[in-house]
C-alpha cells in the first residue's frame, strides 16, 4: 500500500472502496511485511491487542523478513483506517499490502 505520494487521497480511496464493499461491522484482513524484529512484530501485535484479533506470522525463507497477518472484526471503514495508520506511525519501515 503506497500512501507517501498523497496519504490523504489514498486513505479516502480506501474508505470508499469499504464502504462499497462491506457492510460494517466486517470482518478484515491486515497483511504487514516488516524486516525481521521481535520489537516490530510485538508492537504490532500490540496495536491489535484486546478486540479478538487473531495474528499469523510467517518468516521469509532466510528468516530476514516476517509476514503478519491479522484477522479481526473491525466496527467500520474509519477503524480499518485508523488501525493502518496507528502501525505506520509506530513501526519504522513496514509495508502494508
Amino acid at each position: 500500500m503506497d500512501t507517501s505520494s498523497n496519504p490523504e487521497t489514498f486513505y479516502s480511496n480506501l474508505k470508499e472502496k469499504l464502504q462499497d464493499t462491506s457492510s460494517w461491522p466486517s470482518e478484515y484482513l491486515y497483511k504487514f511485511i516488516i524486516k525481521s524484529n521481535p520489537s516490530k512484530v510485538n508492537t504490532i501485535e500490540t496495536i491489535f491487542d484486546n478486540i479478538g484479533a487473531v495474528i499469523q506470522k510467517i518468516p521469509s525463507k532466510k528468516g530476514t523478513y516476517v509476514s503478519v497477518s491479522v484477522n479481526v472484526v473491525m466496527k467500520s471503514p474509519d477503524a480499518v483506517i485508523e488501525k493502518y495508520k496507528e502501525v505506520g506511525r509506530l513501526v519504522d519501515g513496514v509495508i502494508s499490502l
